[in-house]
């Protein structure tokens, strides 16, 4: 047993529970500095576009500011081009003193951009779930963990963006629903990452005609079945094959981790499966659900997110961190 781990359940046989934060963080195109033929045009290194090892290394400063700050025990990434660009990113974090001793990147498609996984925990195993064969959709990725002998399961998004209609966000919400009948509906279960979907799209994507392809049936409230359970998670009754979204667990000027166009949305999720509902061994700590948003990260009114010109060819300024907020919540385990 890593050094870690014997440390955890020390902990928790000490004190009798301890408390685990978990976090996903869409990090806006983290590309590494190796042309692979996949790369956005801005992100093709040593070019006019100025993404080169100074402004690469200012992007992973930046990011790992925020991170460290953050501090989660488990830490869910989405828009990561490699494998190196992620130890590029946790050998910044070491530096910086905070220690992901594991790590994993879906990359078994060579999609532009990845989901990742950072954790101080060990992992039991990882998996991809490939959700179309397509260069359209990104793999889910799958971890398992064992926590003071309580399993743990997360599965690690990133959907289709709002530049496809939502028919492309069912998709990806059925693989989930059919990996989750596999390993049982009442397991301790964690949906998280970057949806492309509001915690209510039933009713937002209404008025967008070009998304609602689908009869007004939405993915993460109807296929994963969120839609009905709207109180806070002290008063949410149990639904078997339902997920509670976490941001309804706080007041809902406070429910987001975007803004787009001077309006703030909630395209980064949390769900939990019911399991975790209960206070039992393992269970989520109410009113814990939060997006990261301390003043510097932003610029006026909107986020500060990574600084390119608009004008073509995009050049890179070398100031900013992400066009999203980190979103965190935090675990009792007994």
């Amino acid at each position: 047993m890593k050094l870690f781990a014997i440390f955890f359940v020390l902990i928790t046989s000490l004190l009798g529970e301890t408390t685990l934060k978990i976090a996903t963080y869409n990090i806006e195109n983290l590309f590494d500095l190796k042309k692979d033929g996949y790369e956005y045009s801005e992100y093709i290194p040593n070019t006019k576009s100025n993404w080169n090892r100074k402004t690469y290394k200012i992007k992973l400063n930046n990011l790992s500011r925020v991170i460290k700050e953050i501090d989660a025990d488990i830490l869910a990434l989405q828009e990561i081009e490699s494998l190196q660009a992620l130890k590029d990113l946790r050998y910044r974090l070491k530096e910086k003193g905070l220690y992901y001793q594991y790590y994993k990147i879906a990359d078994k498609k060579n999609t532009t951009t990845k989901v990742a996984l950072l954790s101080k925990i060990p992992f039991t195993y990882t998996k991809e779930l490939s959700v179309n064969p397509t260069y359209r959709y990104r793999n889910i990725l799958e971890a398992k963990f064992n926590i003071d002998n309580q399993d743990l399961y997360l599965f690690i998004n990133h959907w289709k963006s709002k530049a496809g209609p939502e028919s492309m966000r069912i998709v990806s919400a059925k693989k989930l629903r059919t990996r989750i009948k596999e390993i049982g509906q009442d397991k301790n279960i964690i949906l998280l990452g970057d949806f492309n979907s509001d915690y209510e799209e039933y009713i937002k994507f209404k008025r967008k005609r070009k998304h609602n392809d689908t009869g007004g049936k939405t993915g993460i409230n109807h296929v994963l079945h969120t839609k009905n359970q709207t109180t806070k998670a002290s008063e949410v009754k149990y639904e078997r094959n339902g997920f509670y979204n976490l941001w309804y667990d706080i007041t809902q000027e406070d429910r987001y981790s975007y803004i787009f166009r001077g309006k703030k949305e909630a395209l980064d999720n949390i769900l939990i499966s019911q399991s975790l509902l209960k206070q039992t061994n393992i269970y989520y700590k109410y009113s814990s659900i939060s997006s990261y948003n301390p003043k510097y990260l932003f610029k006026g009114k909107n986020i500060y997110r990574w600084q390119t010109t608009w004008k073509k060819p995009r050049k890179h300024k070398g100031k900013g961190y992400s066009d999203h907020l980190a979103v965190t919540a935090e675990f009792i385990v007994k």
